[in-house]
């Protein structure tokens, strides 16, 4: 079974990668959202009529809370009086923990649908989803959205009657990312009011505006451009928050007056990612997964009166130079914004969503919140017996999820001592009781999302160790041992048989369990190779032979080791930068000690400056990863490089 030639072998190479590298998107990138649930909501009058959401693209959390020192004015002031003054009077608030990617549409997926980035979205480039999803949007009466036509437009579509999502967007091409980007947020605010206008009593477009379920969301995206343009440490991003502040205060007084003050309206101000110092994201970098949430009006619990000198609960060292330690921080993971919004309004619970009701948010009566909750958890748990009972159908040996199958986290037991709790008006037990029955099927989602992974992975192991001794067969047997006979085993028939059999079995297994056609191609390679490695018996024994004729200094097993054990050094500097640090230390001792005493006599300088390069490069991977922008700096490294240039 091996290649008569060495162009049989690259060919074969070459397709073995090819078809393992679609094996990445088949384990890691297959979408997590199910269909054929049943909504949920709960069956009580919400505390809001209609929700209000702003959305600051690219705002990472420490620059609207903490405060700013004015360089020209040498004072200290805030970026967004209007917002942090909601904060300490009437508004809940706290740091919404994003997860990579942290791109701007799989951030506004997270809050507003309720679950995190379906990651087959990568084939699209993040722009649209390759599967239906449900949101807070969907969910509405009807929502009107001003902003960027990159993020508008996926909501639209996705929505299940396209009539019930308006979009007010300005041109891709006003997206201009040498200039100021306030101006993008000015279109916003302008076009809002403009909105605001044609709803003249009597109108369609106001009697509209007085339902109930009704939301208005706005997308912001100036910061997000100040901050890849100029930093966002830069005076234009920083000028953006003030003007983004100024501008939501505007449109929150025209709400007011619209509305009559009725008290109705539920405000959420929160950002889709942050921003690192290199104006960049994308990653899991803190300043990239830490953004503002901050919620007042109907429904929004306020801050609790606090004792002069104590610091309210939720503050740690991130927040402690804001100033803020007297209201307490309510941190949230990202895709709890959705079951916030949906649960202040009364929606049905988006479908697909995956966030946990952040109670801590919510002024609403005990028996609301204990059937909201209770209206989450059974939007959670409708997920999970889908994903359940597809995994059910298709597998030939099912395993499920062990810790719902106890007889205390049974979910037909959790669900009665909940609705038992609140028959008996213990909410808080029942509160309890649906948190955790959350915790449970989301672990059950996680569970079966990755259910196949441990086949996957062994198939993928098994093909990859193949092709390398597959490949090192042939090598050996063409340039080093050429004239080693024999080489094939006597029951070279008998193994490719066994192989066509294993191979059968595999492909049976992925028939009877529905799976993509790549799987039987996985399959495949692995048993194609370790056939031929088999087959090839009386080969493996001579280079057995070989080696053990070979000195013992000339012995590969030492060299393999190191080999070894410097892959794993690079794997693990991923995780921790100092590894390379480490090894140049090394390397400035190993060349000078392991050369001859003679070299070293005569070249003492060369080996010094060796030494001395190593151990001043070890350093570079000590200092930060963010870091300003410093001209003076930029400076001395381009006279540095040009020195060296003119040296060399």
């Amino acid at each position: 079974m091996l290649p008569a030639t060495r162009n049989g072998l690259l060919l074969i190479g070459v397709l073995f990668h090819l078809v393992y590298l679609l094996s990445i998107f088949d384990i890691y990138f297959r979408s997590p959202l199910v269909h054929g649930m049943t909504p949920h909501r709960a069956a009580l009058t919400p505390p809001a009529k209609r929700l209000v959401l702003f959305v600051a693209d690219g705002l990472r959390a420490d620059k609207i809370y903490e405060p700013y020192h004015n360089e020209t004015s040498g004072k200290t002031e805030e970026l967004a009086p209007f917002l942090l003054n909601k904060l300490r009077t009437e508004a809940s608030w706290g740091v919404s923990h994003t997860r990579v990617p942290t791109e701007s549409r799989p951030g506004h997926v997270a809050a507003i649908a309720g679950f995190y980035e379906d990651v087959s979205a990568v084939t699209k480039g993040w722009k649209m989803n390759p599967v239906e999803f449900d949101s807070v949007f969907n969910e509405s009466r009807h929502t009107w959205s001003f902003g960027s036509p990159d993020i508008l437009p996926m909501f639209a579509h996705g929505a299940s009657d396209r009539s019930r999502v308006d979009t007010y967007m300005y041109t891709s091409e006003f997206e201009d990312f040498s200039g100021n980007g306030d101006r993008l947020d000015t279109w916003v605010f302008d076009e809002a009011e403009k909105f605001f206008g044609r709803a003249t009593a009597g109108s369609a477009l106001h009697t509209q505006m007085h339902e109930d379920q009704v939301v208005f969301f706005f997308h912001l995206l100036g910061i997000d451009t100040n901050g890849h343009g100029f930093k966002p440490y830069s005076q234009e991003y920083l000028g953006n928050i003030r003007h983004v502040d100024r501008g939501i205060r505007r449109l929150v007084d025209h709400f007011e007056e619209f509305y009559g003050n009725d008290g109705q309206t539920a405000f959420v101000f929160t950002a889709d990612h942050g921003m690192n110092d290199r104006g960049a994201h994308g990653d899991g970098h803190p300043d990239n997964t830490r953004t503002p949430l901050i919620a007042w009006g109907a429904g929004v619990a306020k801050p609790a009166p606090l004792a002069a000198g104590q610091t309210a609960p939720g503050h740690d060292g991130f927040s402690q130079p804001w100033g803020l330690g007297s209201y307490e921080r309510k941190d949230v993971n990202q895709a709890d914004i959705a079951p916030l919004m949906t649960s202040l309004i009364g929606l049905n619970y988006p479908l697909n969503s995956v966030g946990t009701l952040p109670l801590a948010y919510l002024d609403t009566s005990r028996k609301y919140r204990a059937h909201s909750a209770l209206a989450n958890a059974l939007q959670v748990l409708e997920q999970y017996r889908v994903k359940h009972d597809q995994k059910q159908h298709t597998e030939m040996f099912f395993k499920p999820y062990a810790p719902m199958h106890q007889p205390t986290n049974m979910p037909e037991h959790m669900l009665a001592r909940i609705q038992q709790a609140i028959s008996a008006e213990k909410f808080d037990d029942a509160e309890a009781e649906c948190l955790q029955l959350i915790a449970l099927c989301l672990e059950g989602l996680r569970y079966f999302q990755r259910y196949d992974w441990l086949l996957l992975r062994s198939i993928v192991s098994a093909g990859y160790l193949g092709w390398i001794a597959y490949s090192l067969l042939y090598i050996f047997g063409e340039y080093i041992l050429p004239d080693s006979s024999p080489r094939r085993s006597q029951r070279s028939g008998t193994i490719a048989v066994l192989g066509l059999v294993v191979f059968a079995a595999f492909s049976a297994m992925f028939y009877r369990q529905g799976s993509p056609a790549m799987y039987y191609a996985y399959a495949a390679f692995p048993v194609y190779f370790w056939a031929g490695v088999l087959q090839q018996v009386p080969l493996v024994r001579q280079i057995a032979a070989s080696y053990t004729q070979l000195a013992v200094r000339w012995r590969p097993a030492a060299f393999v080791g190191v080999y070894v054990v410097i892959l794993e050094a690079l794997v693990y500097a991923y995780f921790d930068r100092r590894v390379y640090s480490a090894a140049f230390a090394l390397l400035a001792l190993v060349w000078p000690l392991a050369v001859s005493p003679r070299f070293r006599r005569e070249h003492t300088a060369l080996l010094g400056l060796w030494s001395g390069v190593c151990l001043l490069t070890s350093v570079f991977t000590l200092l930060p990863v963010e870091r300003n922008d410093h001209l003076g700096l930029v400076i001395v490294g381009g006279a540095l490089i040009t020195l060296s240039g003119v040296a060399a």
